[in-house]
């Protein structure tokens, strides 16, 4: 017998999840369901676009999706297309991995004002995720705030800071060239509530900040502390260490005079969003100071920043679906090491779930790997064949009933293979096609 699995979401988490699956023991079938119609996820459309050493994932995510065992069922919408009940008709073992893709709010007020945006409505914008609007108003602002000291909040405070013609090396389509050309942004302001120490960039895309002809990044040395516990952190984290001996040797070096500016703020906490007229006009933060282990506290030192908009890049969060359970307080499906739990804490046979929508969104890309393999040896230990003899074919008739117009691996390899002639006729490895429509006229079976 085959053991039959849908994968529901095939970014990096479902992906890792189905090619574990196949190196098992046990004879497999796995389909990954995805609702838009290309893969890839977070690396398509969570990752800037001038990180293509990044999207390097992506071939070893393509040589999982070729094999055998494994197929690719694109444009299908869990919670509308199909439902949990739906999928347990048709396999023996569902294991979820939607990911988390919308903003964490700062809980402060002006956060509902326009020009205040949460980032991964911009990243979702700017690497043309085909669910959302193919415009974004800049305004006039020269001078913007970013909230936030991951790796999210530097790939938004360099394509703030990058101009235009920057961006044209990678694979933004027109339309997101046009809208970079319409800003007026001089000066990024980051901001962060702890001290460099605590800095979640990652050494290299720290570095990278640096490269861009345009842009040169300024460590503000107000606020730039390393207590006895920062010192301490470091020395068990080597990464960390590694961001703060960059950024102290960025603190105070003579300016190079380039058009565009990112600021690096420590100890600042935002406390409100000024506005006038509805629109943001300011950023209040509160100055804080290290307190001995680890965490700050506010010292009543309040300063107004004069900026035109805020990005807040505080984290982002997974969302409820249909027929599962959700920890609204946490942001992700209760689990016990993969297995769904039930509000009573009791597992939800054959329903598993991994990636962030697991254990919320830390970790880089290949953090999940180690998470997918614990999903998956408990689904092995837990699952038998339950599920009627059912088919891909059986899958692929539903489907077709319910007038789902799927996009198979062979036609994201159509859609793939357009966009890279797009890029071509333009001396660039890609050119993304921003609109559902779009990719799906690429196909051509």
């Amino acid at each position: 017998m085959t053991l039959r699995v849908a994968v529901v979401g095939a970014g990096p988490a479902g992906i890792y999840a189905a090619d574990i699956l196949t190196k098992s023991d046990v004879d497999v079938s796995v389909d990954l369901i995805e609702r838009l119609p290309a893969p890839f996820g977070l690396v398509r459309y969570g990752v800037a676009p001038d990180h293509p050493r990044i999207k390097e994932i992506i071939k070893a995510l393509q040589r999982v999706l070729a094999k055998p065992e494994v197929r690719f069922l694109g444009n299908v919408n869990f919670g509308e297309d199909v439902k949990l009940e739906d999928l347990r008709d048709f396999y023996d073992a569902v294991i979820v991995s939607t990911g988390a893709m919308a903003d964490r709010d700062l809980n402060i007020p002006g956060e509902g004002l326009s020009g205040s945006h949460g980032a991964a409505d911009f990243v979702s914008w700017y690497d043309a995720h085909p669910d959302v609007s193919q415009t974004w108003e800049f305004g006039d602002g020269e001078k913007v705030a970013v909230i936030g000291v991951g790796n999210v909040a530097l790939d938004v405070a360099r394509v703030l800071a990058k101009t235009a013609d920057e961006m044209l090396t990678t694979d933004i389509p027109a339309h997101v060239h046009a809208g970079l050309q319409s800003k007026k942004i001089t000066d990024v302001h980051v901001f962060a509530r702890r001290g460099p120490a605590y800095a979640k960039f990652s050494p290299l895309e720290l570095r990278e900040l640096n490269h861009s002809p345009n842009v040169e990044v300024v460590v503000h040395p107000e606020g730039f502390e390393v207590d006895d516990h920062s010192m301490q952190h470091i020395t068990k984290n080597k990464q960390s260490k590694m961001v703060l001996d960059t950024l102290a040797n960025w603190v105070g070096r003579d300016l190079e005079g380039k058009s565009h500016r990112i600021h690096l703020h420590f100890m600042e906490s935002p406390v409100e969003i000024t506005g006038e007229d509805g629109k943001v006009v300011g950023l209040r933060t509160e100055r804080t100071e290290l307190v001995g282990d680890g965490s700050v506290r506010g010292t009543g030192e309040f300063t107004d920043w004069d900026v035109q908009s805020v990005y807040r890049a505080v984290g982002y969060r997974s969302t409820a679906l249909l027929g599962l359970p959700f920890d609204e307080n946490n942001w992700v499906i209760p689990n016990d090491k993969g297995r769904v739990l039930d509000i009573d804490g009791n597992p939800i046979p054959g329903t598993f779930v991994t990636g962030w929508v697991k254990r919320g969104p830390v970790g880089l890309i290949g953090h999940t790997k180690s998470d997918a393999a614990e999903t998956v040896a408990n689904l092995l230990e837990d699952t038998v064949e339950t599920a009627p003899a059912r088919t891909p074919e059986d899958v692929d008739a539903y489907l077709r009933e319910r007038g789902i117009d799927l996009v198979t691996m062979e036609h994201w390899e159509q859609i793939d293979a357009r966009e890279i002639a797009l890029g071509e006729a333009q001396e660039r490895l890609r050119l993304k096609l921003a609109t559902r429509g779009e990719m799906l006229d690429a196909r051509t079976v």
